[in-house]
């Protein structure tokens, strides 16, 4: 117990930074009338340019640390890259969706911005919730740079499959939803395209040029806090647009937690007992179970706000989500201990 390891100070208390800026931003929006005028005066058609720049930002850590070599290892265990692709990538989407259906029937923004959050599996804090529970640091990364891949050249098609085919399959119509694939795609080359191929040069370059040391003991720890800053950054600019809503946030923040948690436990579960079924030790277990369980709701948030606007419940939704995430993962975490003590003795 004593030599486990334990979330840097940043990621330990990410719920709390989240929630300070979200009460900023409020304050700044109740107590300065005229600051939504001032944000949107740096908007250029239905973006706002400071904020893109956050987003992209935002990405760009998570996708450097992504090493790709890693990839082909996947290869050498067929068993547990089925089983992660068909629980991560099929099995997971589908339940978010039912879940938000279920949940959020009547509040249709909140509903497509669940759908929007359950596409992508986590590609960043995935990492660190492996390393707490002592998970195959190997197999997560050949995991992560598959899941990256995938979020890249597929994420607008499986965006559009689930909300423009298959809410109206299961009943949801009237929507006006109306987005195209390719507004879809826009936005995820934007916000996931640009930050790809820039974390996958200049790692390339860092590394050949400068040094595989110092590109992890120096640079990499240099930029991890920007996706936390450019994350807390992007809160404080929405919810300083929604002052007036301060009396419903709590109560909306509930609504949307609920089918998060609900999801992270039916994952972590099905993704642990499916991997010790097909034979998996307990590192492999509890790295595809981890992987399975977090969503990317950096993508999220960015496709969200890009294709439905800042303003938009589909935003919303997708800063609630880290807010659920952090504490939820965690508790699995020691839930992956008790575990291990259980069925791997």
């Amino acid at each position: 117990m004593a030599n486990r390891k334990r979330l840097k100070f940043l990621d330990q208390y990410l719920t709390l930074w989240i929630f300070l800026a979200m009460a900023i931003g409020v304050g700044i929006g109740y107590f300065i009338p005229d600051s939504s005028g001032f944000i949107n005066s740096f908007s250029s058609g239905t973006t706002n340019v400071p904020l893109a720049i956050g987003l992209i930002l935002m990405m760009y850590p998570p996708l450097i640390k992504v090493d790709f070599s890693k990839i082909p290892q996947m290869f050498k265990q067929p068993k547990l890259l089925i089983a992660s692709f068909v629980i991560t990538w099929i099995v997971g989407p589908f339940l978010m969706f039912l879940l938000s259906i279920f949940f959020l029937r009547d509040f249709p923004e909140y509903m497509t911005g669940l759908i929007i959050i359950g596409l992508a599996p986590c590609i960043a804090m995935v990492i660190v919730w492996n390393e707490l529970a002592e998970g195959n640091r190997e197999l997560t990364a050949g995991l992560v740079g598959i899941n990256s891949l995938l979020q890249v050249f597929f994420f607008s098609l499986y965006a559009y499959f689930y909300l423009e085919i298959m809410l109206p399959l299961f009943g949801i119509h009237g929507l006006s939803i109306d987005i195209t694939i390719a507004e879809i795609a826009k936005t995820v080359g934007i916000y996931l395209g640009i930050p790809f191929v820039l974390a996958v040069i200049s790692r390339f370059m860092i590394r050949k040029y400068i040094g595989e040391k110092w590109f992890n003991q120096t640079f990499l720890p240099f930029i991890s806090p920007i996706t936390l800053i450019a994350l807390l950054f992007t809160i404080v600019v929405m919810f300083s647009l929604k002052g007036e809503m301060i009396v419903d946030i709590p109560m909306d923040v509930l609504r949307i937690a609920v089918p998060l948690i609900i999801f992270f436990g039916i994952m972590f579960f099905l993704m642990f007992f499916v991997s010790k079924r097909i034979g998996a030790t307990y590192r492999d277990a509890a790295s595809l179970s981890f992987t399975a369980s977090g969503n990317n709701f950096e993508l999220a948030i960015a496709v969200a706000i890009g294709v439905f606007g800042i303003n938009s419940g589909q935003a919303f939704a997708g800063v609630i989500g880290p807010l659920v995430e952090v504490p939820a993962l965690i508790l699995l975490v020691r839930v992956a201990f008790r575990l291990k003590k259980k069925y791997y003795k």
